[in-house]
């Protein structure tokens, strides 16, 4: 996946690098919005500064700033009424939050607030575990054991094979043979490819009676490797080899295996209904793997190689024969797999919560798996569903929260029936909020905010009365700083198809009388935001160095449905391109300005955006820094790629018109290109690729270069003398048009 892996996410997720508005709510990674963090990825300390920008107009100004505007809000400065890390008691009488550094209660018997003394309860939450896991894999791999849920067994990976031990791992039996690097067979573990694109982090599932293992085997013998060197910083090098399958040519083979520990008997599963692996068959990609609650069948989402069609299955872990519970079709487009629909078991371990975009916008709907029918929609929204808070059979409610605001950037709390009626929105639309609801649903804790009204923390009740107010923001310290709101506006598309928003950051000492560069941060990827939103958020304190900030919204952005997702498809590195320009553009018209200095930035697919933007619009880009940009989608891994592109046999044009080296030669602006030596995701040979393409073009452009690093981005403070050098001080470098 085309972002920067932060901690597990670029996700799911991970984030592409670019200037910290704010804290980000814990959101399923298709409701990503990029938030900026100038910081150095590439490994050099923040304090350090690259030696010309100490020197350099603005520095002095930003240093002196920059911390201030850090804690404008929070931190240590004053109140903020975003109350944070709620945890409600158990009996639901009590609520701790924190604000302004202190852990604060609600208690309902007296209607006060005050300091809470003790340590709260910690909240638990989770389902039937399938590994008792420590710590996470590395990116694209799997954990290489799983223990029993009754604890009796350990599986593990070892030597491409699976091994049964003993509840510490002892003992262990070898149950696999097959797996070597010879054949390129594996049990076990997944395919690279599966771990970056499908989030899979299992390959091994245990039943709940802990009696039979179920587990990956992948067939990699006709995918091409790629060789990375590494240790290129030491005396020696080395060879990272994988094997990397990229768009249109084969992929790696995946089966099921099943084994049952009493009988040692090893059952394949039929997961592609005795078809081939063909690229039009349901089954040639098979993930999202775990066993029914009852532990009768294994359950796993399959689709074909475009990835238009989802199927959820079920299979009889004895005879292996496979059924199909839920099917779903988007013909122009994709089906987002990555992250996976929700689903969500019922305690009668037979009904489920199954999340689809069938009707344009994802919406809840009510399955029997049993029986494979549809019991009834939940949600009936033309918005976006974005997450389940809560399902209370008790009470027969399903609350969730959906982008059915007054815009589509305002997330709102609902409760509806689990037959699907009573319907009801419990938030203000004019607000963005995040809740936290109490274990009896009578009351929650809501934090509501909009771009330019400072969150408030309130406790309301199921009818949405407010009871009490919890935290609100104190924004002495943020004026007398003379911080700016930032600015939301609209404009419309240069095809008239979509009307977008970008938002803007304004330095405290703004100026309307003079006219400013412009830095627009980007990503642009499907299904991820470019820092439009509701939530209320400092400043950049990038606009300190004296320029203004924009972040642009393409009709890749989450939740404005299938409709504008079906206007990128097959045309990456067009539509969304030019829906950003399109946003600079509409502010060509303010004095203040300088449509003639206008630089961007980005890193993974936000560093293709910013190579494509300065050369698909030359005309309104002067400067790009771009890292790690994936520069043409033949470089790049079958799953994401095909997703969004299908196959460039079948769309040579598309594949053209995406491609950075088709418009080499209409370079005029000043570019500055960075790449990590190990970057496995996004391959070195983008970078080469695009130096040659320019060298032939003979264009002028600068290299930074990331020895031994992988998938990374430019050092911020060298990113910003860039900027600086090309937009300020050297007004000759400045492009006019």
């Amino acid at each position: 996946m085309l972002r920067m892996q932060i901690d597990r996410k670029l996700t799911r997720r991970r984030l592409s690098f670019i200037p910290s508005l704010s804290h980000m709510p814990s959101v399923p990674a298709r409701y990503l919005v990029v938030t900026f963090s100038l910081v150095s990825i590439a490994g050099a300390s923040l304090a350090r500064a690259q030696d010309r920008l100490k020197s350099m107009p603005g520095y002095d100004r930003y240093q002196r700033m920059a911390p201030l505007i850090s804690t404008a809000l929070g931190g240590s400065g004053r109140g903020f009424g975003r109350g944070g890390n709620t945890v409600w008691s158990a009996d639901g009488k009590t609520v701790d939050f924190e604000s302004d550094g202190k852990r604060l209660r609600f208690d309902f018997a007296t209607k006060k607030v005050a300091e809470a003394t003790d340590t709260p309860a910690q909240q638990v939450g989770g389902g039937r575990g399938r590994g008792g896991f420590a710590g996470a894999p590395a990116r694209g791999r799997q954990f290489d054991m799983a223990i029993a849920p009754v604890g009796n067994h350990r599986a593990l990976y070892r030597d491409r094979n699976v091994w049964i031990g003993d509840s510490t791992g002892a003992n262990a039996v070898q149950i696999t043979t097959q797996g070597s690097f010879q054949s390129r067979v594996k049990f076990g573990t997944a395919s690279w490819v599966y771990g970056e694109e499908l989030g899979q982090r299992t390959a091994m599932w245990w039943s709940p009676d802990g009696k039979k293992l179920a587990y990956y085997r992948f067939d990699e013998s006709k995918v091409p490797d790629f060789y990375l060197t590494t240790g290129l910083t030491q005396v020696q090098d080395t060879l990272d080899i994988e094997a990397y399958p990229k768009p249109g040519v084969p992929n790696p083979v995946v089966d099921i295996f099943v084994y049952d520990v009493d009988s040692k008997k090893t059952t394949r599963l039929d997961v592609r209904d005795g078809k081939p692996f063909e690229n039009d068959v349901v089954g040639y990609y098979v993930f999202h793997v775990d066993w029914s609650p009852d532990g009768r069948e294994l359950v796993f989402l399959r689709a074909n190689r475009r990835q238009n069609v989802l199927e959820m299955a079920a299979c009889n872990p004895d005879g292996g024969a496979c059924r199909t519970v839920i099917h779903e079709a988007w013909p122009t487009g994709w089906i987002d797999d990555d992250p996976a629909p929700t689903a969500i078991w019922l305690k009668d371990g037979n009904r489920l919560i199954w999340e689809s975009g069938r009707t344009g916008f994802n919406n809840y709907y009510l399955y029997d798996f049993k029986a494979a029918t549809l019991i009834t929609p939940l949600t009936q929204l033309h918005a976006e569903v974005t997450g389940v808070v809560r399902v209370d059979e008790a009470e027969n409610a399903l609350y969730y929260t959906a982008r059915d605001g007054d815009n589509y950037m305002k997330f709102q709390l609902h409760r509806v029936g689990l037959d699907g009626k009573n319907e009801r929105r419990l938030t203000d639309p004019a607000f963005t909020h995040a809740v936290s609801l109490s274990p009896d649903g009578k009351y929650f804790v809501d934090i509501a905010e909009t771009h330019d009204q400072a969150p408030v923390t309130r406790l309301v009740d199921a009818s949405g009365n407010v009871v009490a107010e919890l935290a609100t923001t104190d924004l002495a310290k943020f004026n007398d700083l003379g911080l700016k709101k930032l600015e939301l506006y609209t404009y419309q598309t240069s095809d008239g198809q979509a009307t977008l928003h970008g938002m803007i950051h304004y330095p405290s000492n703004f100026d309307p009388s003079k006219k400013y560069p412009v830095l627009v941060s980007v990503y642009g990827g499907p299904g991820v935001g470019n820092s439009t939103g509701e939530r209320f958020s400092l400043p950049t304190a990038i606009t300190e160095y004296g320029f203004i900030v924009l972040n642009v919204e393409a009709r890749t952005n989450p939740g404005m449905g299938r409709k504008y997702l079906d206007a990128v498809y097959l045309k990456l590195g067009q539509t969304e391109i030019d829906d950003m320009a399109d946003g600079v553009k509409a502010l060509w018209n303010r004095p203040y300005i300088d449509k003639n200095r206008v630089g961007v930035f980005g890193t993974s697919y936000g560093g293709y955006t910013s190579v494509m933007e300065i050369l698909r619009h030359p005309e309104v880009f002067a400067a790009a820094s771009a890292s790690s940009p994936p520069t043409d989608w033949r470089n790049y891994d079958t799953i994401y790629t095909e997703r969004y592109m299908w196959l460039p046999q079948e769309n040579k044009d598309g594949y053209e018109k995406g491609s950075a080296m088709t418009y080499a030669d209409k370079l005029r602006g000043r570019l500055m290109l960075y790449y990590g030596t190990m970057d496995n995701n996004v391959h070195p040979t983008n970078m080469m690729q695009l130096i040659s393409a320019l060298q032939k073009a003979g264009k002028s452009f600068e290299v930074q270069v990331g020895p031994d690093q992988g998938h990374s981005g430019l050092n911020g403070q060298r990113m910003m003398e860039f900027f600086i050098e090309n937009l300020v001080i050297n007004p000759s470098a400045k492009v006019s048009f």
